[in-house]
């Protein structure tokens, strides 16, 4: 096995833990409380399905599915953000 291998696979092993980061969201059910993998994938999915409504031109969407599907990753090892906060950091910026 090649060390570029070895390194995806322990990346995808890491990715993992996005599946034990529970959010401070729920479900649009509100059954129970999201965790960062589902959040991804349906951040991925809506990018995939309403991209074709996207008013900015030269928008890759294989970038924008790309960050979807990693803008989390951080959170394995930080936890989930809560919102209130995500807002004061945008205002003092």
């Amino acid at each position: 096995m090649t060390e570029k291998l070895q390194n995806q696979l322990k990346f995808l092993e890491i990715a993992d833990g996005m599946k034990q980061v529970f959010r401070q969201t729920t479900l649009a059910d509100g059954s129970r409380y999201e965790n960062n993998a589902e959040h991804s994938w349906h951040f991925a999915l809506m990018a995939m399905t309403l991209y074709e409504h996207c008013a900015l031109k030269g928008v890759s969407i294989d970038r924008v599915i790309k960050m979807a599907v990693v803008h989390d990753l951080v959170e394995i090892y930080a936890g989930d953000t809560k919102c209130e906060l995500k807002l004061q950091i945008s205002a003092q910026l």
